[in-house]
């Protein structure tokens, strides 16, 4: 009879090492991963989702990609069970994907789920009370197997039903990742590429401009989440908030967003970067905005203009004033 498991794969060493070890005992396994726009990896050439099919690949097994969703930002602006230092639900955000994982679990008729939690690892999420909190809210008690930690826990229905052989599994605990990096070297394992994966809501900065989106911009969609990691951002008002790039790359993502309501601010004739004034911009509020892009521009001139670009067309508007960073620095987010 096969045996089929679910893995929670992020991509990074910890779900990578979990899967293989399973896999040692000869279990089929499926890889889930999940998508948020709050990825932090910090390999260069490829996001969080696709560093997780990278994994599977190696590991040569089918991976489901799945998005947090709506669902996932309801629980960021009011999480049952609080935040950490910053914006990071870490325990809701647990028990939401577990919850999503099990009916995935069911569809692909697996006996179990596999994480690959370390205790004690993470110190919100990761303590012994807390990961008995979120395996019983998520509805899997009994139900997830932590390879890496799998000892230090009774045995899970799996181990029971002599579905995993226990004494295969092992008693990692704490920060450090030193068993882990030998591990992937003897299984020689090379696609991961955050050892410690990571969350954008755990940053500061991050997380004090989703405050401020949640606070202005109560009807904000996915594009103001994924801009939250792009330029400097400034509070013009209530109403308008200004994302300015810093570098060539960031005016490109910037003048990809699709507009709707909101506009695209440019430089006319000097070299400066791009901005989106996102929310209900009136008259002033282009001037402040063009007084900030001339700002991190070089307009060569004490009025220069800027082009603004709106879901009906473009204008040009000649800017009243370049600000100061004495101006700006108060708008800042």
């Amino acid at each position: 009879m096969t045996v089929r498991a679910l893995a929670l794969l992020s991509g990074g060493l910890d779900s990578t090492l979990a899967i293989r070890i399973v896999q040692e005992q000869g279990i089929e396994v499926t890889a889930l991963n999940f998508t948020s726009p709050f990825c932090n990896c910090t390999r260069k050439d490829a996001g969080c989702s696709n560093q997780a099919v990278q994994v599977a690949k190696e590991l040569r097994i089918r991976i489901i990609m799945k998005a947090k969703g709506k669902e996932f930002l309801r629980v960021i602006e009011n999480p049952p069970h609080g935040y950490g230092k910053q914006m990071n639900p870490c325990i809701d955000c647990r028990i939401l994907m577990l919850r999503q994982a099990r009916e995935v679990m069911e569809e692909v008729g697996a006996a179990f789920i596999i994480t690959g939690e370390v205790l004690g690892q993470r110190p919100m999420s990761q303590r012994r009370d807390t990961i008995n909190l979120i395996e019983r809210e998520s509805g899997l008690r009994r139900l997830v197997l932590r390879p890496l930690s799998a000892k230090f826990f009774p045995p899970t229905l799996a181990e029971e039903q002599g579905l995993v052989d226990r004494e295969k599994l092992l008693q990692i605990s704490g920060r450090s990742r030193k068993v882990q990096l030998d591990l992937a070297e003897q299984f020689d394992l090379k696609g991961f590429a955050c050892p410690a994966g990571g969350c954008l809501l755990t940053d500061a900065v991050i997380a004090r401009r989703l405050r401020d989106l949640f606070a202005n911009r109560p009807d904000y969609a996915m594009k103001d989440i994924r801009l939250l990691s792009v330029g400097r951002h400034f509070r013009l008002n209530d109403r308008v908030k200004l994302v300015v790039g810093r570098n060539e790359e960031e005016n490109n993502k910037i003048s990809a967003f699709p507009l709707h309501s909101d506009l695209l601010i440019r430089p006319h004739q000097f070299s400066g970067p791009v901005a989106a004034a996102c929310g209900q911009v009136k008259a002033p509020d282009l001037a402040l905005a063009g007084g900030i892009i001339a700002r991190y521009g070089k307009p060569g001139h004490p009025r220069p203009c800027v082009t603004v670009t709106s879901a009906h067309g473009t204008e040009k508007l000649v800017v009243p004033r370049v600000l100061t960073d004495a101006d700006i620095d108060p708008l800042r987010i």
